[in-house]
């Protein structure tokens, strides 16, 4: 038995005081990581109460403790919409008809290429590598899953796979009932070429091989219900982009660029691509606009000013955001350490917690 698998086990008689529902057979336990004595994990809860959810983390803190763990960090998110009405039995109050049973809990009704799926398609591009497009995806999506949104990340970069480094996956997906269960991580579900490649071997397909693996990563993986899905796409406009965009007709683009007059001009490379294929353009992220002393907060533009808003006016959308240049202050101690994802309740965490806003808000108007 894994490590996952005994908390877990630890668990299985915890039942959620609102719902009346065992927390570990309605899958309430999410994202949990295991290392020798320490334990962190995340709990979907129906309420905000904090004596709610003081009772349900002492319980889970006696349930662990008696099991021999002694560092534990438990993490509260609040249901969507649609996990409350399944909750309460009530998929009918959201206008939906319960899924066929299929291979196992929380299979999808249809695939996510179905014209009827209702998952939202974000592309994440950039004209040029070394922007921070990655970073900027892991945060994008970990910061709709903090807003209560069901989100995927489907590491296109096939080339550059960096996804479950950059949020501190170390477990591999496993297969059951002939479908790819993703890896989920601060309320994301995973997949990448990383997952299946072994010592960081460079990949040398070419493009009709590396399209067959992009569209198994949408069929053959068990995503369950999602409302987002975010798809890290390599730089530039080659054949895994131009594969996205024959697959998803409908699919959303964020352009990331820093403010550098020469990545802007490189990144409206791809903006260009998004509007010939018909891709709405959401908005363009500008990575690494400043450096903000830690001492006095004065600012240094480093790689120069205005990029980011010129390549927004020059693509007729947003400019979503001007993130700051620096790192995550993560300790590799802590139980649920990533090297790329920005808590919340830090100033570029925030700044994702906007740009989650933002699209959430856009979504709706349309």
């Amino acid at each position: 038995m894994g490590a996952k698998e005994q908390v877990l086990e630890a668990l299985r008689d915890i039942v959620d005081p609102i719902t009346g529902q065992n927390i570990v057979e309605h899958q309430y336990v999410r994202d949990i990581m295991a290392k020798e004595n320490k334990v962190s994990l995340t709990v979907v809860t129906s309420s905000e109460q904090e004596q709610h959810r003081f009772q349900l983390e002492r319980q889970i803190r006696e349930k662990l403790t008696e099991a021999g763990i002694q560092d534990i960090h438990v993490r509260f998110r609040m249901m969507s919409e649609y996990e409350k009405a399944e909750a309460a039995g009530s998929r009918s109050q959201l206008g939906q008809q319960e899924p066929p049973k299929g291979h196992g809990a929380g299979m999808e009704s249809h695939p996510l290429l179905h014209p009827e799926s209702s998952t939202k398609f974000i592309a994440i591009a950039s004209g040029k590598g070394g922007v921070g497009k990655s970073t900027v995806t892991v945060n994008i999506a970990a910061a709709l899953a903090r807003q209560g949104c069901r989100v995927g990340i489907i590491d296109a970069d096939i080339y550059g796979f960096s996804v479950p480094d950059m949020m501190g996956i170390e477990e591999r997906p496993e297969i059951v009932n002939e479908r790819i269960i993703p890896i989920e991580r601060f309320g994301v579900k995973v997949i990448s070429m990383g997952f299946f490649v072994e010592d960081n071997s460079p990949i040398v397909w070419r493009g009709p091989m590396l399209g067959k693996m992009l569209r198994n990563f949408f069929q053959e993986v068990n995503w369950g219900e999602l409302d987002y899905m975010l798809l890290d796409l390599p730089p530039g406009t080659g054949d895994i982009a131009l594969d996205v965009h024959q697959m998803l007709p409908q699919s959303q683009e964020i352009i990331v660029t820093t403010p550098h007059a020469t990545a802007a001009f490189v990144a409206a490379r791809a903006g260009t691509m998004a509007i010939h294929t018909k891709h709405e353009i959401i908005g363009v992220v500008e990575n690494m606009s400043y450096y903000a002393c830690g001492d006095c907060g004065h600012k240094d533009y480093i790689f120069g000013r205005g990029g980011g808003a010129r390549l927004a006016e020059s693509l007729n959308c947003d400019l979503l955001a001007q993130i700051p240049l620096g790192a995550p202050d993560n300790h590799p101690s802590e139980p649920d350490f990533s090297p790329s994802v920005y808590r919340a309740n830090t100033e570029t965490g925030r700044i994702y917690d906007d740009i989650a806003k933002q699209i959430i808000q856009k979504n709706e108007k349309g």
